[in-house]
């Protein structure tokens, strides 16, 4: 699968907009007769419109590409230990989008008000604990994948999608957030 996002004209604007400030800047430093100063203009100014071409571009594409995802089911495979994921996407934007994510979490809700004995929160240990991720016990009480579920969705197209996820067994009374990326 391929990670290629679009383009649409506003994203070639802004880089020509971004480019010739860029170079109207090495114009100005270069007439700087203080080779160090002018180095510092040169680096900040590059700096500054990498910095500032992520932030543009990235709004771009917030609003250019625009998806929706409709028809969200999911079902447990018990045999498997496996949740399936189905729906239908579709670009409501007026401009190709190039990858649609999914986003779905899974939160382990075990531990509720109604569940709560003594010791069921607090377990005394030690700060290096914390970090340790590779002991038997360790149990991870989220879960977060975000699959591709479209790449190269023409404007107004409208595909279905079925997405595959290991389930932990031992989550019970689990809460699902979806949210989608449009790139």
């Amino acid at each position: 699968m391929s990670m290629m996002t679009y383009f649409t004209i506003w994203h070639y604007i802004a880089l020509l907009i971004g480019f010739i400030i860029f170079v109207l800047t090495i114009i100005l430093a270069l007439r700087e007769k203080r080779p160090n100063i002018r180095t510092s203009i040169i680096v900040s100014s590059l700096l500054v419109n990498t910095i500032l071409a992520f932030i543009i571009l990235m709004a771009l594409d917030k609003y250019t590409k625009k998806a929706e995802v409709f028809n969200l089911n999911n079902y447990r495979l018990l045999q498997t230990e496996q949740i399936v994921f189905t729906g239908m996407v579709k670009n409501i934007g007026n401009y190709t989008i190039g990858t649609v994510e999914l986003e779905i979490k899974l939160v382990n809700n075990q531990h509720t008000t109604n569940h709560i004995k003594g010791t069921s929160f607090y377990k005394s240990s030690g700060f290096l604990d914390m970090f340790n991720t590779s002991s038997k016990n360790y149990q991870p009480q989220t879960l977060i994948e975000t699959p591709i579920i479209a790449e190269n969705l023409k404007p107004g197209e409208t595909r279905r999608f079925r997405v595959v996820l290991d389930y932990p067994p031992y989550f019970k009374g689990v809460s699902q957030f979806t949210q989608i990326f449009a790139h």
